[in-house]
């Protein structure tokens, strides 16, 4: 689902085999309120997953969350938002894309875009006021619900930073951010934009809580990504945000370069509406087709950041996938998710980030509690923190309804 918030972009030349540099990052999530906190808990293998302090759920008492330690009033107070028309969702990306923006050193002007994703939008407010509503009839809080889509969030990220030339929202499940990758990419080529900032950002909340254990995917313990006594899931929320923009134009304004995004894919399989198909059809053709549009071969990729979130179902597809198109020559592969937790439309942007982290401190990050082999698979993933030269990641995100994306970055040549 695509949500045009404005569009009022002055075209520059397009341009098909524009170089695409990163060259700025930010990152929240429950392993760190910024990238270097994100970075120094992947190297120390420490999982921010656990009992939620913030949320409030009756699943908190039986299931674990990777939540981010800031409260929605430290959000706030971080950023001087003085309004609590807000949801945490929008405090979220506000508080990532600061760092993001910060980071790559730009002015917001007319040829600066945002491609936002989420899947949770503000229904973590419209859950607050419907609670006295129900039992008191209170209307005192009705503002909460003008908070509650998803382009809302984009709407109020695009004010505070003053982004005015172009802003849109992507939600579709968990591959939303990687697919706003792609987008910013795609927009940058068309020369819609010279700047854009894309990513993602999902909170808490318990329309998402209940939702998963109604499909009987959580864990009750710590998810145990491509391991054979796996049992789900753990939920997360978090956001991350990358600033995209030509290598020629980074290079000639003295920015640092992070890395490159050089191929990106999304396909539909439409198997079912929350299951990926047996033999991974949908995974299989993004990375074939990532890997084309980048003029890679699956033999120079260096490290996989897989989906892997814990489920029988994910796991066991993604595996078959990743078999068809790397055979017995697979590269490194691990999930993160052990780590923050399945962050629903932020994963591929926090996951891009740790992506990028991977190509400049040449480390692979390791998949935490991983006990048993599948029984199918002739690998078994990264489990420690490793120092090797990496000069490609893929990078997979795959979404309920057989929404399948991948995005490749790669090292500056």
């Amino acid at each position: 689902m695509f949500l045009h918030v404005r569009f009022a972009v002055h075209s520059i030349q397009a341009r098909k085999n524009l170089e695409i540099a990163v060259t700025g990052i930010g990152a929240i999530s429950a392993i760190g309120n910024d990238v270097q906190e994100n970075l120094r808990s992947l190297v120390a293998k420490e999982s921010g997953i656990g009992k939620a302090k913030l949320l409030s759920s009756k699943h908190t008492a039986t299931h674990l969350f990777g939540e981010v330690k800031l409260s929605n009033d430290e959000l706030k107070t971080g950023l001087n938002w003085n309004s609590d028309a807000v949801s945490r969702t929008t405090l979220l990306s506000v508080w990532a894309m600061k760092e993001a923006i910060n980071q790559a050193g730009i002015e917001i002007d007319s040829q600066v875009g945002l491609v936002s994703s989420t899947s949770v939008g503000g229904m973590d407010r419209s859950e607050d006021f419907f609670e006295p509503y129900y039992t008191e009839q209170n209307f005192e809080n009705v503002f909460m619900l003008g908070t509650h889509d998803c382009g809302t969030c984009t709407k109020q990220a695009a004010e505070h930073f003053g982004i005015t030339a172009y802003a849109t929202t992507i939600s579709t499940a968990c591959s939303s951010a990687a697919n706003a990758i792609a987008m910013g990419a795609r927009l940058l080529r068309q020369g819609k934009l010279k700047r854009v900032i894309v990513g993602g950002t999902d909170a808490l909340c318990r329309f998402t809580t209940n939702g998963f254990n109604s499909l009987m995917i959580l864990d009750n313990e710590w998810c145990k990504p491509f391991s054979a006594n796996r049992e789900g899931l753990n939920l997360g929320e978090a956001a991350g945000y990358l600033v995209l923009e030509s290598k020629e134009d980074a290079e000639a304004r003295g920015a640092e370069i992070h890395g490159l995004v050089t191929g990106w894919a999304n396909t539909n399989d439409a198997y079912h509406q929350t299951a990926s198909s047996p033999e991974g059809n949908g995974a299989f053709m993004a990375m074939k087709q990532a890997l084309e549009k980048a003029s890679l071969k699956s033999s120079d990729i260096s490290y996989i950041n897989a989906h892997g979130t814990g489920t029988q179902n994910n796991d066991q597809s993604e595996s078959i996938a990743i078999h068809r198109v790397f055979g017995a020559q697979k590269p490194p592969i691990s999930s993160t998710k052990a780590f923050t937790g399945h962050t629903l439309a932020a994963a591929g942007a926090i996951e891009a980030v740790y992506s990028i982290l991977a190509l400049k401190e040449n480390k692979l990050f390791p998949n935490l509690n991983y006990q048993d082999p599948i029984e199918e698979n002739d690998w078994k993933p990264q489990l420690e923190v490793e120092e090797t030269e990496i000069n490609h990641v893929l990078s997979n995100s795959f979404g309920f309804g057989g929404n399948n994306s991948t995005v490749i970055f790669s090292k500056q040549c």
